[in-house]
């Protein structure tokens, strides 16, 4: 007897089935396991058989413990010093007579009016240098040329101005002898106590006392020197002295420790010849040694007028900046040239890396020139940024009763004959 087997409609089933079975037992023990499955375990085919029970429930995606983040790469520290140097501060008789008409209240001076116009400029310093020119004093009379002694007011309103690096190594820092020397240490003395001098010296003994000032993370040493005294000798009764740029072992025994304790070393020169434009040899030879020995920026002064700036290579590969002369800042002096000034600044960088390795860089210097002003008979003195001055102050200065070329455009072309065009800044 045979039994039909469904099939696809039209189609019947015939031959043996597996195992050589015939084809209604395969069929039928098919059948058999199929329902053997459901009912163990509710299984259907094209399903996912079930958990066996107790087995634990695997946890859904979104709980499963998420991937580390990457950690970032540690970031050097970087830390900056935006500085600035300014030529000479040099205080004659007209200046101080006008600060004296200009006096209120207790102060028997009131100088502020002479930098007033540069106050803003430097505001955008961490650190303002500046050459003094003169001993300031509360207890001397004043005087002036040849032989200079300045109120104390006047580097009152230097500070008020925004300087707190004073040098006062310099050609007249013997003009008033032992008197002058110890009224002008008092005087620094009194200053607030962020103000640093450098250049004075209390004998052998105190040549190691090298002044460090730091700002914004950054150590800088200060140093000045001088080439004379205008043949003024020291005197045993002087209390303190500077160090004459002869003194060849004497400076590099200083830069080379100030190299140690800071990151970056200044040094003041005061250097070259008056009214002269052009560098020495003496000069370029003098500021090649200090940067062999360690310094890293070089501010000349001295010669009144504008000279060159640029870059030297030192010994060790270091790269330093030389400014030859900035000129003078504030002066009633009567040539065209004398009133004819720059600022330097420049920005003093240093990097830490993650691994402790340090790199010191001084970026960017730029020198922007300055202009003292001052009317008919050397009236109402002050110093100007040439960015700042205007063709009609030009022509109204009282240096063209003798240089009647005298001019905004003088003033420009001089510095542009003078400064390098890599560093000069006239906007």
């Amino acid at each position: 007897m045979t039994f039909p087997v469904s099939g696809p409609p039209g189609r019947h089933a015939a031959g043996p089935g597996p195992k050589g079975l015939p084809l209604w037992c395969a069929g039928a023990a098919l059948a058999a396991a199929l329902a053997l499955c459901i009912g163990l375990g509710g299984f259907r085919p094209g399903e996912p058989a079930s958990a066996p029970a107790g087995a634990a429930e695997p946890p859904p995606v979104s709980s499963l413990p998420a991937e580390p983040e990457p950690q970032p790469e540690p970031e050097p520290q970087v830390n900056t010093v935006r500085f600035s140097a300014t030529g000479d501060n040099l205080i004659h008789s007209k200046i101080y007579q006008q600060a004296a008409a200009r006096a209120v209240g207790d102060a028997p001076y009131s100088f502020d009016f002479c930098y007033a116009e540069m106050v803003p400029f430097y505001r955008d310093f961490d650190v303002n240098w500046i050459n003094q020119e003169t001993l300031c004093t509360d207890e001397l009379a004043p005087s002036t040329y040849p032989c200079f002694s300045t109120p104390g007011d006047c580097a009152r309103a230097l500070y008020r101005a925004g300087f707190r690096v004073f040098s006062l190594s310099n050609n007249h820092t013997y003009d008033k002898g032992a008197k002058g020397i110890a009224a002008t240490l008092r005087f620094w003395a009194s200053m607030p106590g962020d103000v640093v001098t450098t250049g004075l010296w209390r004998g052998e003994s105190d040549y190691g006392s090298i002044p460090l000032h730091t700002v914004n993370g950054i150590t800088i040493a200060y140093l000045s020197y001088t080439e004379h005294t205008n043949g003024i000798p020291r005197s045993d009764a002087m209390e303190a002295n500077i160090i004459y740029t002869s003194q060849t072992d004497v400076m590099e025994q200083q830069v080379r420790q100030a190299a140690q304790l800071a990151d970056f070393v200044v040094v003041g020169a005061h250097w070259g010849v008056e009214d002269s434009h052009t560098v020495t040899d003496a000069q370029r030879a003098l500021a090649q040694q200090l940067a062999d020995w360690g310094a890293d920026v070089i501010v000349g002064t001295h010669p009144h007028v504008l000279q060159n700036a640029g870059w030297l290579t030192a010994s060790d590969g270091r790269q330093v900046f030389v400014a030859y002369s900035l000129g003078n800042f504030l002066s009633t002096q009567s040539k065209k040239d004398q009133l004819i000034g720059a600022v330097l600044t420049l920005q003093l960088q240093k990097t830490t890396s993650p691994d402790g390795a340090v790199q010191l860089e001084v970026l960017d210097p730029r020198l922007h020139p300055t202009v003292t002003h001052y009317g008919a008979g050397k009236s109402d003195v002050r110093a100007y940024l040439y960015r700042d001055y205007t063709p009609e102050l030009a022509a109204a200065h009282g240096v063209r009763a003798n240089y009647s070329d005298f001019s905004y455009d003088y003033i420009r072309a001089v510095a542009e004959k003078y400064i390098d065009a890599a560093f000069l800044e006239l906007a």
